[in-house]
C-alpha cells in the first residue's frame, strides 16, 4: 500500500469532488450486494468444512443470478452481451495447459524441485519458494501457476514455511504485470468499456515498484514467524 501510494501520489494530489450526488441501488443491485456477502460467508464455512470451493461458488452464483433474473427479465440478455467470451476460452485453455503439463510429467519435476527446497538454507528456500512462483505467475498467469504450485506441495509435509512462501508468491507475484492475474485481465476489460485504458508498460512500471518490496517483506515475515 505504501509503495502504491507513493507511486500514485501525483495522480492522487488533485482536489476531491464534494458535490457528488448519491445513487440509490436498484433492487437488482441490493440482491447482488446481499448475494456477495452471503457467498463470502458460505465460502468461509465451506472452506472450514473442507467442501469443494469451486462447486460451492458456482451454486451460489447460480442462485444469485436466478434471484436477480426473477425480478428483471432483461438480466439474462444483459449478461449474455456483457460476458467476455474470449476470457472464458482463455480460462479453458489455461486448464488444458496444466493438464498437458501433468500428462507429460512436468509436474513431477516441479514436485521434486519443491521437495528439494527443504535441503536449502532457510533464506534461500524462502526466496526460491516465493520468487519462482511469482515470476511464473506473470509468465503464464496465476491460474495455471497456482494449480501447478498446489499440485507440487501436496506431498510436502512438515515444511509450512515453504508452503506459505509459495502461497505468498502466487498471491503477490501477479501484481507485477497485466498477464499475471485473471482478475487483472477482467478489470482491464471493464475499465476499457468505460473508456479508461491502462497499457501494459504503465502497469509493469508500477508493478516493479510495488510488488518486489511487498514480496520480500512477506517472505521475511514468514522467516521471522517460523523461527
Amino acid at each position: 500500500y505504501v509503495m502504491l501510494a507513493l507511486a500514485s501520489r501525483k495522480n492522487l494530489a488533485g482536489p476531491l469532488a464534494t458535490d457528488v450526488e448519491g445513487v440509490a441501488l436498484k433492487p437488482s443491485g441490493r440482491i447482488t450486494l446481499i448475494g456477495i456477502v452471503a457467498t463470502a460467508v458460505v465460502l468461509v464455512v465451506a472452506s472450514t468444512l473442507g467442501a469443494p470451493l469451486g462447486v460451492t461458488t458456482c451454486i451460489c452464483g447460480a442462485i444469485v443470478f436466478a434471484a436477480i433474473s426473477a425480478g428483471d427479465r432483461g438480466t439474462m440478455r444483459d449478461v449474455a452481451v456483457s460476458i467476455s467470451w474470449s476470457v472464458l476460452l482463455l480460462v479453458a485453455g489455461l486448464f488444458v495447459l496444466v493438464a498437458g503439463m501433468d500428462k507429460t510429467g512436468l509436474l513431477d519435476v516441479t514436485r521434486q524441485a519443491v521437495e528439494g527446497l527443504s535441503q536449502w538454507p532457510p533464506w534461500a528456500a524462502m526466496l526460491a519458494a516465493g520468487g519462482v512462483p511469482a515470476l511464473a505467475a506473470n509468465a503464464m498467469n496465476n491460474l495455471p501457476a497456482g494449480l501447478i504450485a498446489g499440485s507440487s506441495v501436496t506431498s510436502l509435509h512438515g515444511h509450512d514455511a515453504v508452503r506459505s512462501a509459495i502461497a505468498v508468491g502466487i498471491d503477490l507475484g501477479p501484481n507485477l504485470s497485466v498477464t499475471g492475474s485473471l482478475a487483472t485481465v477482467l478489470w482491464l476489460i471493464a475499465l476499457r468499456r468505460e473508456g479508461i485504458a491502462v497499457d501494459a508498460w504503465t502497469f509493469l512500471r508500477t508493478g516493479m515498484l510495488v510488488m518486489p518490496p511487498a514480496l520480500l517483506l512477506a517472505l521475511e515475515s514468514i522467516l521471522v514467524t517460523m523461527r
